[in-house]
C-alpha cells in the first residue's frame, strides 16, 4: 500500500504543476525580489533616521542650540525621514548687520532652549537650531525670507503651515510666549527657567555701603542730621511759605518733582506692557513705584506747607 501510494502522489503533483500558467514562475520571482527590495529600503530608512537622531542628540549634549548651514538644513530638516520637530530661529547676529532685535531675541531663545535641555522631560522629539543669514544665505533664499529674526516650526511630517511661523510682531519674543507657541504646535510643554538677576540687589548693596561708609567716616560729627534749623533754612530758602507768592527756584523744584513723577509712571507702564525679562520688569516696576510714591508725597508736602490746613498726604515729610 505504501509503495503504490507514493508514485500516485507524485503523479498528482506533476499534474498540478502542468496546470500552472506558463508565465507564473517569472512573476513569482519578480514578486519575491520586490518584497526583498522593499524590506531593504525600509531598513535603510530606519538606519538613516537613527543616524540623524543620534547626531542631533550628540549636538544637543554639547549645546542647546546648534547652528546650521545650507547642507545641514537640507539634510536634517528638509529631507525625510524625520520623526522629530525642529524649532529654527532665522537670524542675523553678525555685528555688521546691526540687528539689535536679533540679539535680544537670541537671548530669549537661549533661555528657552536651555530650559528644555535641562528639564526632566527632555527627549529626542524636539530640537532647537539656528540659521544665521551669513552662514545660510541659500536657506533664506529657498524660503523667500527677507526679515530676521523669524521663528519657524518644522513638523515631523509634511510641510510647515502658516501657524508654524511664530507671530513675533504681535506676541513678542519672550521665552514664555515661545514656549506657549511650541506647546500649541507640538504638545510638548516647556517650563521656562530664567537665570537669577542680581543687578538690582548689587546696586542696592552698593548704595547702602556708600551711605554707610560716609556715615562711618563722619561718625564723630553727625549733628547735621539732627539739626532741624538747618533743614528748615534749606526749605525756607527755596520754598515760599505763602500761597500768594513763589520763588524762581521753587518753580524749578516743582518742575523736577513733576518730571520724576512722570518718569515713575512711564516706568510702571513699561513694566506692565513690555515682553522682556521678568526680573528686569520687576525691578523697573519697583523703581517706578518708588519714584511716584516718594516724589508725589514730597509734592503734597510742599503743597501743605503753602496751603495751611490741607488735610491730605502720602508720606509725611514734615
Amino acid at each position: 500500500m505504501g509503495g503504490r501510494g507514493a508514485p500516485s502522489r507524485r503523479r498528482q503533483a506533476g499534474r498540478r504543476l502542468r496546470y500552472l500558467p506558463t508565465g507564473s514562475f517569472p512573476f513569482l520571482l519578480l514578486l519575491l525580489l520586490l518584497c526583498i527590495q522593499l524590506g531593504g529600503g525600509q531598513k535603510k530608512k530606519e538606519n538613516l533616521l537613527a543616524e540623524k537622531v543620534e547626531q542631533l542628540m550628540e549636538w544637543s549634549s554639547r549645546r542647546s542650540i546648534f547652528r546650521m548651514n545650507g547642507d545641514k538644513f537640507r539634510k536634517f530638516i528638509k529631507a525625510p525621514p524625520r520623526n522629530y520637530s525642529m524649532i529654527v530661529m532665522f537670524t542675523a547676529l553678525q555685528p555688521q548687520r546691526q540687528c539689535s532685535v536679533c540679539r535680544q531675541a537670541n537671548e530669549e531663545y537661549q533661555i528657552l532652549a536651555n530650559s528644555w535641555r535641562y528639564s526632566s522631560a527632555f527627549c529626542n522629539k524636539l530640537f532647537f537650531s539656528m540659521v544665521d543669514y551669513d552662514e545660510g544665505t541659500d536657506v533664506f533664499q529657498q524660503l523667500n525670507m527677507n526679515s530676521a529674526p523669524t521663528f519657524m516650526h518644522f513638523p515631523p511630517k509634511g510641510r510647515p503651515k502658516r501657524a508654524d511661523t511664530f507671530d513675533l510682531q504681535r506676541i513678542g519674543f519672550a521665552a514664555e510666549q515661545l514656549a506657549k507657541w511650541i506647546a500649541d504646535r507640538t504638545d510638548i510643554h516647556i517650563r521656562v527657567f530664567r537665570p537669577p538677576n542680581y543687578s538690582g540687589t548689587i546696586a542696592l548693596a552698593l548704595l547702602v555701603s556708600l551711605v554707610g561708609g560716609l556715615l562711618y567716616l563722619r561718625r564723630n560729627n553727625l549733628e547735621f542730621i539732627y539739626n532741624k534749623t538747618g533743614w528748615a533754612m534749606v526749605s525756607l530758602s527755596y520754598i515760599h511759605g505763602s500761597s500768594q507768592a513763589q520763588f524762581v527756584a521753587e518753580s524749578h523744584i516743582i518742575l523736577v518733582l513733576n518730571a520724576a513723577i512722570t518718569m515713575g509712571m512711564v516706568l510702571l507702564n513699561e513694566a506692565a506692557t513690555s515682553k522682556g525679562d521678568v526680573g528686569k520688569r520687576r525691578i523697573i516696576c519697583l523703581v517706578g513705584l518708588g519714584l511716584v510714591v516718594f516724589f508725589f508725597s514730597f509734592l503734597l508736602s510742599i503743597f501743605r506747607s503753602k496751603y495751611h490746613g490741607y488735610p491730605y498726604s502720602d508720606l509725611d515729610f514734615e
